[in-house]
């Protein structure tokens, strides 16, 4: 089950922030998100884990998660940022 994927405009500013080799890291692990979210054993590698009911992360480097919720439609990356940052973002449950 392949899902279009869509990133946000904020997202796309800190990717354009990264370093090459992370911007590769990360574009990687959207490619392989897109492909394997739906199917539990395939996206294992991903570090895909439920932060809250229908929202999930991603691992993109060993430091940066994507966070996105799941949508029938599409995958929508809404954040990126690091394990704190994230945490942040879950405690005050506005997505953006």
């Amino acid at each position: 089950m392949t899902k279009p994927l869509i990133v946000t405009a904020g997202v796309q500013r800190r990717l354009a922030e990264l370093r090459p080799e992370e911007k590769r890291q990360c574009a990687v692990a959207l490619l392989e998100l897109c492909e394997a979210f739906g199917w539990p054993h395939a996206r294992s590698g991903l570090g895909v884990r439920r932060l809250l009911p229908g929202v999930f992360e991603c691992r993109g480097t060993i430091s940066l998660r994507f966070v996105f919720p799941d949508t029938p439609e599409a995958v929508i990356i809404v954040f990126l940022g690091n394990h704190d940052e994230v945490q942040t973002l879950i405690r005050s449950r506005r997505f953006p």
